[in-house]
C-alpha cells in the first residue's frame, strides 16, 4: 500500500521595496500557524541572506524554533541550507540543537544554493561544488560520530566532537534540492528525499524527477519526491485572477532580480557559470521570465490561478505526470497580502487536499 500524499507550504519571504521586514516575518509566522491549524504536514522556507526582493531569511532555524512553540503537529524544512556558505562544523551543531528544541519536527534540505549568493558571501563561484560535497560529508560525520577527522581541500578537522547531537537518529531526514542528476544519484543511493519545482514550466523538472525515481528503484531505497508549485485560489475565477495578478507579476520579477548582480552576458561569463555547475543561470530563459505578461505566466504554468476545482484538476494532472509524494504549495510570494495567502491555504486545505488524497493513489 502506498503512503498517503503529504502536503506542505513554502515561502521564500519575498520582500517588495519599502516593506517592513519585521512585519513581513511575523506575517510568515502567522502563515505557519495557520498551516498547522489547517492540517498541512510541512512548513518550508528558503535560506537566503541577500537580495531582499528574492528573500529575507538568513536564519530559517530561528524562524522554525519560534513556530515550533506555536504549533502542534506540522514539521519544518529549509529548502535549502546553502552549504558552501557555511562552516559545516558549526552548522551541524546548530541544526542538531534546533532539532532538539523542535522535539524532532525538523527535516533538513541541502543544496548548493543560487549562483548569485556565492561571491557576496566571499565564496569563489568555482569553489562551490567541492565546498558543497565536503560540507555535506562533514554534517553526516558530525551527526553520527562521537569524534571524527576530515581532510578535505577546504575543510580540515582533527578529532573533533560536534555537540549536541540531533534528537532524531541518526539525524533529521535529508532532502536534496536542485535539478542536477549528479546530486540526485547520491540522494537515491542514500535514501534521501528530493524536491523539485519552482518558477518554471513543469517540463524543466521532468527528467531530473524521473532520474531520481529510477535511481531509487535501482538502489533499493524508498523515494520521497516533493514538488513545489505556486498557486492562488478564490471561489470566483475572475476575482482570483484580479487578486493574483500583482503578486504573480512580482513573483517573476523578484525571482529574476538577483541576476542583475551576476555577470552572465558575455561568452566568458556564461562559460564560467557552466564550469561552476550553474548552466541554468547561463541560459536566457530564466532572465526573460520577468518580461512575460501575466497571461503568459499563467499559460506557462508558472502559477496556477483559479477556483479550487480548476486548480485542483491542474494539481492532479501534475501528480499524474510526476507521481510525487509531497505537494508543497506557495500561497505567499511577490508581496501577496497576508489575507490572500491565508485564503489560498484554507481553500486548498478544505477543497483540494481531500480530493488529492483520495485520487492520487
Amino acid at each position: 500500500m502506498t503512503s498517503p500524499l503529504r502536503f506542505g507550504t513554502y515561502t521564500e519571504i519575498q520582500c517588495p521595496p519599502g516593506r517592513d521586514h519585521a512585519e513581513l516575518i511575523y506575517d510568515v509566522i502567522r502563515l505557519g500557524e495557520h498551516a498547522d491549524e489547517c492540517g498541512f504536514d510541512l512548513f518550508t522556507v528558503l535560506e537566503h541572506p541577500f537580495f531582499e526582493q528574492f528573500a529575507i531569511n538568513p536564519n530559517p532555524l530561528a524562524l522554525f524554533c519560534t513556530l515550533a512553540q506555536r504549533t502542534r503537529h506540522i514539521r519544518f524544512r529549509t529548502l535549502c541550507h546553502t552549504l558552501p556558505l557555511h562552516n559545516p562544523m558549526v552548522l551541524a551543531g546548530e541544526i542538531a540543537q534546533a532539532d532538539i528544541l523542535m522535539h524532532g519536527r525538523l527535516e533538513c534540505g541541502v543544496g548548493r544554493g543560487h549562483a548569485w549568493l556565492n561571491e557576496p558571501a566571499n565564496i569563489r563561484l568555482e569553489e562551490n561544488q567541492e565546498r558543497y560535497v565536503e560540507a555535506l560529508d562533514i554534517l553526516l560525520l558530525a551527526w553520527t560520530q562521537d569524534r571524527f577527522s576530515y581532510d578535505g581541500r577546504y575543510y580540515t578537522v582533527k578529532d573533533l566532537s560536534v555537540v549536541p547531537k540531533p534528537l532524531q537518529k541518526p539525524h533529521p531526514k535529508i532532502f536534496q534540492l536542485g535539478t542536477s542528476t549528479k546530486w540526485f544519484q547520491r540522494a537515491a543511493d542514500s535514501g534521501w528525499g528530493v524536491v523539485v519545482g519552482g518558477p518554471a514550466p513543469s517540463f524543466v523538472f521532468k527528467e531530473p524527477a524521473a532520474f531520481y525515481l529510477n535511481a531509487c528503484k535501482s538502489a533499493g531505497t524508498t523515494p520521497c519526491l516533493g514538488y513545489v508549485k505556486a498557486i492562488y485560489l478564490d471561489e470566483d475565477e475572475d476575482r482570483a485572477h484580479r487578486e493574483a495578478e500583482p503578486a504573480v507579476r512580482n513573483f517573476a520579477k523578484f525571482n529574476v532580480s538577483p541576476m542583475d548582480s551576476l555577470a552572465h552576458h558575455s561568452p566568458e561569463d556564461k562559460q564560467r557559470l557552466i564550469d561552476a555547475g550553474y548552466a541554468f543561470y547561463a541560459a536566457e530563459d530564466f532572465p526573460r521570465l520577468r518580461e512575460l505578461s501575466y497571461r503568459e505566466l499563467i499559460e506557462a504554468g508558472i502559477v496556477y490561478v483559479g477556483t479550487p476545482q480548476q486548480v485542483g484538476q491542474q494539481l492532479l494532472d501534475l501528480w499524474e505526470e510526476f507521481r510525487f509524494h509531497e505537494l508543497i504549495i506557495m500561497s505567499h510570494y511577490g508581496g501577496t497580502e497576508l489575507w490572500k495567502a491565508l485564503k489560498t491555504q484554507e481553500l486548498f486545505a478544505k477543497q483540494i487536499m481531500p480530493r488529492l488524497r483520495a485520487e492520487a493513489r
